[in-house]
């Protein structure tokens, strides 16, 4: 289905991959609503699209106020929501038990609370038009629990969960529901400590240019989950049904990644 003429909200818009896939909409036609933390990030992403058919707004997605402001200035910009893009993301990357409590609770939110709660508060508008599009940005992470990263995976875990309920609940709808799992992305998510442990244990990494390839393959193509990625693609499928392999595959590699874990210790 082409883009051309939707009005789409994205966040995470000043990222990697959301940078990408702003681009990528605005040259298919999509007016958009960036959305990100950062101003200064917006603006950067604004610079690079062709088209003036863009909004940014610079909000905090874990607060009620910060959503709302996203669904009013883009009704009052362009008067509908024909597909909402949850991309924000965080990936702090060490061992659990020492992690700042903080931290962990900033992951949960950023990652799944807000994209559930942004999800709730658009869907009025997408049932009274009949139609509508939630595309959630999940990662192979939330398939296969990945040690040292276990506030991240839990996170994606539960943002495919929802994907799953929720395009079943909007059934028949006209409403539809995409997962999206990349593997290991270059972007400034990841942490030096990261970039050092993946080198060591051989990680996949994709280009977010490539990745927002397949983003707009899935959203064009309506699909309902998307694996980026060989061989990860295929370990979702065997850990869904023989976890106990990918026990014994991964061990080795976990405790080389041990000790990069340890030397991580994220603040908010």
């Amino acid at each position: 289905m082409s883009m051309n003429g939707k009005h789409v909200i994205l966040t995470g818009a000043a990222g990697g991959i959301g940078q990408q896939l702003a681009q990528r909409l605005d040259q298919a036609g999509a007016s958009l609503s960036l959305v990100d933390l950062s101003d200064e990030g917006l603006k950067q992403t604004s610079v690079l699209l062709n088209g003036n058919n863009h909004l940014g707004v610079a909000v905090d997605l874990t607060t009620e106020d910060g959503r709302s402001q996203i669904i009013q200035q883009t009704l009052d910009r362009y008067g509908r929501i024909d597909t909402l893009i949850n991309c924000a993301g965080i990936n702090p990357f060490g061992v659990f038990a020492e992690q700042d409590p903080a931290v962990i609770q900033k992951t949960l939110d950023i990652n799944l609370v807000a994209p559930m709660m942004l999800t709730h508060a658009v869907l009025p508008h997408m049932q009274q038009q009949g139609s509508g599009h939630i595309v959630n940005i999940g990662s192979t992470f939330g398939s296969i629990g990945f040690a040292w990263f276990t506030a991240y995976s839990t996170s994606k875990f539960g943002l495919r969960g929802f994907s799953q309920s929720l395009r079943r609940e909007l059934d028949g709808s006209g409403i539809d529901v995409t997962y999206v799992a990349p593997r290991a992305v270059k972007t400034a998510i990841n942490s030096q400590a990261v970039y050092e442990m993946a080198e060591k244990v051989k990680m996949n990494f994709d280009e977010p240019s490539v990745v927002a390839d397949k983003i707009m393959h899935a959203i064009e193509g309506h699909k309902r989950d998307v694996y980026i990625g060989f061989p990860e693609s295929l370990f979702v499928r065997i850990n869904a049904v023989a976890p106990g392999i990918v026990d014994n595959a991964l061990r080795k590699q976990n405790k080389v990644a041990q000790s990069h874990a340890t030397r991580e210790n994220p603040t908010t």
